[in-house]
This record gives structure tokens, C-alpha cells and sequence, in this order.
């Protein structure tokens, strides 16, 4: 792939966490409201850095509690001001109450949601049952492989959720520590090219005391399911525009990692497995020695959740013979959240077996020779028929239970 020379700033090892920083601070957001938590704070304390420094003109505010970093990011945005942010684990789960009044009032602050398990019990490495726990909240929530994908992701996600055909919070999710905090070759792009690409943010609402309006009134029965249709439709219009950004990234930068799915080797692949993040660098080592072997596998990598590409996914597996989900988050009693979204994306099409496993939870690492493994057990399951009705757990320490 041919990358624009003349929109490079520099090519250089960095840590994941100050090449985000480096490149929200280049779109200068108006108000950056934050409260540190592991494993996200390095991405703050930089941007900190920044603003001292003179290098970017932001507001930039310590809250006392992720909550109020939140408040911050929803009074900003109401006021018609670019806004960001960054959390982790339980510090996502209290700015809940918050990201749910963003969507629902259509305000479009970002975050960066640095993937890390949930208490109890206390556990500080990556898994996604942080971004998995807001997703019916309304959020745009895109799921990045690297370095290098975090960072162009970040720039194309301001421009998706200031919108004015999408206007709703958004949310790129970077595993913690594995992308956070590993140094990796990283392009960083020109500030005048970033600017140039996301544009500048005209709300068409915003708060001002010279013309009255009200943001979470009261709706009684006859308007809140309205309400809640607008939210669901301007997440369908997300899907195309994620479609179409990507897609202009590309020509802008030369850069390119799919749009809502990016496919690997899925073209007459038999068996296709489904997974996102991280994770999905170690199955495409996995794949590729798999296929030096003749097996016909692939892998599709789900970049949005929300949206939720459904169409795209029975498009990619309708010629494979199984699929096989690897959720690194689950719903207690149902399984695991990405499989449940597959199986519910393919009911009424004569598809693959479905197998969905539930792995790598709180930073439990997974191998080449664990995905192997996986995929040569969900083979033999899809071959015998014998598909389990729920989601497995994989490399349970049977010590512990």
C-alpha cells in the first residue's frame, strides 16, 4: 500500500499510549476532561504535557472522579465544543449514567477506552467486558488490532461522530497494555493533514443564552419511543459513514484497515473465525502457518461493534463450513457477546456451525498453538454435528473451580 509521503510528520518506535495522545492533540479538541485510571493514564498525562507546553491550545480539566470527566465532556459538547476523553474498567462503568444522556441528547464527545477486566476480582490486564458493558448505550464503539490502527482510527472517529447525519458519542477501544503500552514503528500524520480531514465541528444545537434550549427534558409515553428510533437510525447511518471515512482515509493517507470488518484469507475459506482487537495479530500468525499446511482458513476481524455489521458478516461467511467466535467478554448465563450477535446476525440464513468461545479474559494470553488448538476442536465439532448450544470457555484452570 502506498502511503502519502506528504502528510507524514514521522515515522519513529513509540508507545501506543503517546501516539494517540500526540495525534488527538493534533485535532486540538476545546475541553479534555479527565480522571487517570490504569491502564489509560499515560494517553492524559501526555496530552497534559501538551497543553503545559504550550504545543496545543485545549481546556484542559482533572475531574475527581470519571463521572465528572464525563459531566465535563457532556456540558462541553452541549456548549458546541470538540470534546475527548480517556477511561478504563471500572472507570467507564461510572461514566455509564453520562455516555447513556450523550446519546440519547445526540452529543458527539470521544473517548478512548483502553480495554482492561472488570472487578471483582481486582485485575488489571486486558479483556473487553469494559466496552462490551456500554454497548446498548448508543456509542459508536470501534475496536483496533495495533498501534498504528489506534491512531488513524482516532482521526476518523471525530469526523464519523460529529456528523450531522450521525451526531452521537463515540468510543475507539484499544487493548490495554498490548497496544497501550508496546512500542511499535507508528506513522504519525501532519497536524495541518489531520485538521484538513476531520474539518471543524458546527453543531446545529448548542447551548447559548441568547437562544433557550433544553437538553434530557421530560418525555412522557408519547415521544420516548421516537426518541429512542432516532438513536437506532443514526447508528445505521453510522455504518455507511465508517464505510465512506475509512475509505477517504485511504486516499488522504494512504493508510487503510478495513472499514466496519477487515477480512483475511476469508475467500474460500471453510473455516473462518471472528474476532476483535488485538487477538486478531496472533490469529493471522496462526492462519498463515495454518495454511502453509493447505488449510482453507480465514479470519474476519469485526472493527465496529456499534454499529453492528450484521450484513457484512453473513456476506463474508456464507460459503465457510464454521465459524468460530472468540469473545474476550461474555454475558453471565448467555455466552459470549460477539458470538451472541453472530448467531443472532445469521438465524435466518442456512450458514456455518457457529462455535463461540470465550478466551483470553483478563489478559489470559492465547498463542498460535492456542488458536490452533481451537480451531482444530471447532472443526471436529462442526464435523460430528455436535455444536454445543453455549458459548465454551477455553483453557479453564480446572484447579480453581
Amino acid at each position: 500500500m502506498s502511503v502519502n509521503q506528504g502528510s507524514i510528520k514521522c515515522r519513529e518506535i513509540m508507545q501506543g499510549s503517546i501516539a494517540v495522545a500526540e495525534t488527538v492533540g493534533a485535532l486540538e479538541p476545546g475541553v479534555i476532561g479527565v480522571y487517570p485510571i490504569t491502564p489509560q493514564t499515560h494517553i492524559v498525562e501526555h496530552l497534559a504535557r501538551l497543553v503545559a507546553n504550550g504545543n496545543i491550545n485545549s481546556k484542559y480539566i482533572n475531574a475527581d472522579s470519571e463521572f465528572s470527566a464525563a459531566s465535563i465532556l457532556y456540558g462541553a459538547s452541549a456548549a458546541g465544543v470538540r470534546s475527548y476523553s480517556a477511561s478504563s474498567s471500572q472507570g467507564l462503568l461510572l461514566m455509564t449514567e453520562v455516555i447513556f444522556n450523550m446519546a440519547g441528547t445526540r452529543l458527539p464527545a470521544v473517548f478512548s477506552a483502553v480495554n482492561r477486566s472488570l472487578s471483582p476480582p481486582i485485575n488489571i490486564q486486558v479483556d473487553h467486558q469494559d466496552t462490551m458493558t456500554l454497548r446498548d448505550s448508543g456509542l459508536i464503539q470501534l475496536y483496533v488490532e495495533n498501534i498504528q490502527e489506534a491512531v488513524d482510527t482516532h482521526i476518523q472517529i471525530f469526523r464519523i461522530a460529529e456528523d450531522l447525519d450521525v451526531l452521537l458519542p463515540a468510543m475507539v477501544c484499544m487493548d490495554g497494555w498490548i497496544i497501550s503500552h508496546a512500542y511499535e514503528p507508528v506513522t504519525l500524520w501532519q497536524e495541518e493533514a489531520i485538521r484538513d480531514f476531520t474539518g471543524v465541528f458546527f453543531p446545529p444545537y448548542e447551548v447559548n443564552p441568547q437562544k433557550p434550549l433544553t437538553y434530557g427534558a421530560l418525555t412522557d409515553d408519547d415521544k420516548i419511543t421516537e426518541f429512542k428510533y432516532m438513536v437506532d437510525a443514526a447508528l445505521g447511518r453510522a455504518e455507511e459513514k465508517i464505510i465512506q471515512v475509512a475509505g477517504d482515509f485511504k486516499k488522504a493517507f494512504g493508510s487503510y484497515h478495513g472499514d466496519v470488518v477487515e477480512t483475511y484469507y476469508t475467500e474460500g475459506a471453510e473455516t473462518i473465525i471472528l474476532a476483535m482487537g488485538s487477538i486478531a495479530g496472533t490469529i493471522k500468525v496462526a492462519i498463515d502457518q495454518l495454511r502453509a499446511e493447505n488449510k482453507k482458513v480465514g479470519l474476519l476481524k469485526i472493527r465496529s461493534f456499534r454499529p453492528f455489521p450484521a450484513s457484512r458478516i453473513r456476506e463474508v461467511l456464507s460459503g465457510a463450513k464454521t465459524a468460530v467466535v472468540i469473545d474476550r467478554s461474555f454475558s453471565a448465563s448467555s455466552g459470549g457477546i460477539l458470538g451472541s450477535e453472530v448467531k443472532a446476525a445469521l438465524y435466518q440464513q442456512n450458514g456455518p456451525f457457529i462455535i463461540n468461545y470465550i478466551a483470553g479474559i483478563g489478559g489470559r494470553e492465547l498463542y498460535p498453538h492456542n488458536i490452533k488448538e481451537i480451531i482444530t476442536e471447532s472443526e471436529k465439532l462442526s464435523a460430528a454435528g455436535t455444536v454445543p448450544d453455549k458459548a465454551l470457555f477455553y483453557n479453564l484452570n480446572s484447579a480453581l473451580i
